[in-house]
C-alpha cells in the first residue's frame, strides 16, 4: 500500500528546511529558500506546515535522529566496557576512520538555539535533546565506574554536554582549530578520572550531601 503523500512531502520538506538553514542562517528561514531547496511551492509547504515554528521543531526531530542513528551503529558494534569510549569519541569526531562521522550541522544548532530563546516548543525540543544525551552518558558513566553514585555520573554527565557543546561552537562556529578536538575530549577524560580518584580513596572522598542540589 502507498505512502499517504504528506509522509512522503513532510520528511522531504523537513530536509530542506535543514538544508536552507545551512546554507543561510537565521532569521527565522522563509518559506521562499525553503521551497527553493525543496523544488516545490511555498504554498505546498505552507500546506503541510502552516506554523513555521512547528516546522523547526521537526528540523529539531532530525537533527536528533541523526545522531541516535550515528551512535546506534557505533553502539552495535561495541563491547559494553568500551561503550563509553564509544560516545565519547564520536561526539568528538574521532570515529570518522569507522564510518561514523559526526554530523557536520553546527550552524543548524546555532539556528536552532537562537530560536529557542523566543520559541517554548524549540527549547523545549533542545532541552530534551541534551537532558537525555546527559542522562545517556550518565548511565555509561555508571556502566564503566560503577563505584560512582548516580549524582557523581548525572553530573559528569552534565559537564560533558556542557564541554561538547561549547566546544563545537569554538571550533565549527568560530573557527577555532580543529585540533581542540583532542584537548577537549581529554580534558572529559581527566575529568571522569577525578571523580573517580576522589571516590576511590577516603580521604578525598565526598561528605554526605557534597552532591546536593544535582539535577534528578
Amino acid at each position: 500500500m502507498p505512502k499517504p503523500i504528506s509522509e512522503v512531502r513532510k520528511p522531504e520538506i523537513v530536509e530542506a528546511a535543514y538544508n536552507a538553514i545551512l546554507k543561510n542562517g537565521l532569521p527565522l528561514i522563509s518559506y521562499d529558500l525553503i521551497a527553493q531547496e525543496a523544488d516545490m511551492s511555498r504554498q505546498l509547504i505552507r500546506h503541510y506546515f502552516p506554523d513555521p515554528v512547528e516546522l523547526m521543531v521537526a528540523v529539531c526531530d532530525r537533527l536528533a535522529a541523526a545522531y541516535r542513528d550515528c551512535l546506534m551503529k557505533g553502539i552495535l558494534n561495541a563491547q559494553s566496557p568500551t561503550r563509553l569510549k564509544t560516545f565519547l569519541d564520536f561526539y568528538f569526531d574521532f570515529l570518522s576512520d569507522r564510518d561514523l562521522e559526526k554530523p557536520r550541522d553546527d550552524s543548524a544548532y546555532d539556528a536552532m538555539m537562537a530560536l529557542a530563546s523566543t520559541h517554548p516548543s524549540i527549547r523545549k525540543n533542545l532541552h530534551d535533546q541534551y537532558n537525555l544525551l546527559q542522562y545517556t552518558i550518565a548511565h555509561e558513566v555508571q556502566v564503566s565506574h560503577p563505584q560512582l553514585n548516580q549524582k557523581a555520573c548525572l553530573e559528569i554527565g552534565y559537564l560533558f554536554v556542557s564541554l561538547m557543546y561549547g566546544h563545537w561552537k569554538m571550533v565549527a562556529t568560530l573557527g577555532f582549530s580543529p585540533a581542540h578536538n583532542a584537548v577537549t575530549r581529554a580534558a572529559v577524560d581527566r575529568l571522569i578520572d577525578s571523580y573517580v580518584e576522589r571516590w576511590d580513596d577516603p580521604d578525598l572522598a565526598p561528605v554526605d550531601g557534597m552532591n546536593e542540589g544535582a539535577d534528578e
